[in-house]
């Protein structure tokens, strides 16, 4: 599936498209969940060549046991492009989601569940259930969990070169992604200028997904301060940190 950025979603971070039959879990890995947070973002989307401003805002919460992840995009004219929302348990592989949420522009919503007990996870597109192994992520808790697996590793180990892969349901499967961590960068923001280790995950081949970038902050509770989704050179957004507010 070709994914349409502003019909799509922010996170689509954040899209997972691929044979879930022969996806495998991950290892089993330290996490340190970041500090709750609420973080605002300025957008930039480019559609066919025509520039889009708008704002983000990502809520995110873990305490107890517990997370919850809530992602809204707002763009000028369309007004709310997406909207994301995860929920889930901490166990040994990480953040464990429980449901997520999805709405799109001029899109019907649409709920993951995961199932525990049953250990399978129901996908809104799929006939048939994904057999759940244990590490399982959707595509808003992704970007929590690799910043919680960074954070517990250190720029130690979570070094340019490295690379980490984690199993993402979608709407009608689940597949590996694998993020290389690229580079050391340093990129100005509304927060003034932030040290960041680039992140990114590249599309298929077949184009049946989206390239994301993803810049974490380790000065910065290892936060995501700016993120990238690319189609192709016509169809990007990306957003970039204006105010990060501690909860």
């Amino acid at each position: 599936m070709r994914s349409n950025l502003l019909k799509g979603s922010l996170l689509a971070a954040v899209l997972a498209l691929g044979s879930f039959a022969q996806a495998a879990a991950p290892a089993k890995r330290a996490v340190e969940l970041p500090p709750p947070a609420d973080i605002a973002y300025e957008l930039n989307a480019q559609h066919r060549g025509i520039a889009l401003k708008g704002d983000a805002l990502i809520a995110w919460r873990a305490g107890d046991g517990k997370y919850d992840v809530n992602v809204e995009a707002r763009v000028q004219l369309l007004g709310k492009l997406t909207e994301y929302r995860s929920h889930g348990v901490i166990d040994s592989f990480g953040l464990a989601p429980d449901e997520f949420y999805e709405k799109r522009y001029r899109k019907d919503a649409t709920t993951t569940r995961f199932d525990r007990d049953a250990k399978t996870i129901a996908l809104t597109e799929a006939k048939e259930p994904y057999a759940m192994k244990g590490g399982e992520q959707d595509r808003a808790s992704v970007t929590w969990q690799l910043a919680s697996v960074a954070r517990a590793a250190g720029e130690a180990r979570f070094k340019p070169g490295s690379e980490w892969s984690f199993v993402v349901a979608g709407r009608r499967d689940a597949e590996p992604w694998t993020f290389k961590v690229v580079k050391r960068e340093k990129i100005q923001t509304a927060m003034g200028e932030l040290d960041t280790l680039l992140v990114t995950r590249e599309p298929r081949s077949d184009g049946r997904n989206e390239g994301i970038d993803i810049w974490l902050a380790p000065g910065q509770e290892w936060y995501p301060v700016k993120l990238r989704f690319r189609d192709d050179e016509r169809e990007t957004i990306e957003q970039t940190v204006t105010k990060i507010t501690r909860k």
